[in-house]
């Protein structure tokens, strides 16, 4: 018969299995609000932090990077590239900025091709 001591620990061990797959596991999907993947992001760290999973903040970052769709490539070739080292709440941050950037030129490119094929169909040519 296990002790109780014997219990808790393999409760543990599925708990600390089931934290770390998840936060390993998350991949955001393309076109889905990057600031409510940070916070999951940042709440699944917290759990394994208090279950003394034992991972490093780069570890953290490496796995938040991974888990952007392509979308953000640029933005995780520029962490590489630039050698980050910010408190993971700040990558976040950084990444919440970056969307709203992206997204504003993505919007005003679509724009500024609308008004050239208006041009064009009223028979302007630019």
């Amino acid at each position: 018969m296990l002790s109780m001591k014997e219990v808790y620990a393999v409760l543990d061990k599925h708990v600390r299995y089931t934290a770390t797959k998840a936060f390993l596991g998350t991949k955001m999907t393309e076109g889905s609000c990057v600031q409510e993947h940070g916070i999951k992001m940042l709440s699944l760290i917290e759990k394994l932090e208090d279950l003394q999973v034992g991972l490093d903040d780069d570890t953290y970052i490496d796995v938040i990077l991974q888990s952007l769709p392509p979308s953000c490539d640029l933005f995780v070739v520029n962490c590489n590239m630039n050698g980050l080292e910010k408190p993971i709440h700040k990558l976040i941050n950084m990444l919440v900025k970056y969307e709203a950037t992206t997204k504003k030129s993505a919007a005003s490119a679509l724009i500024g091709e609308a008004s050239i094929s208006n041009a064009r169909q009223g028979g302007v040519r630019l």
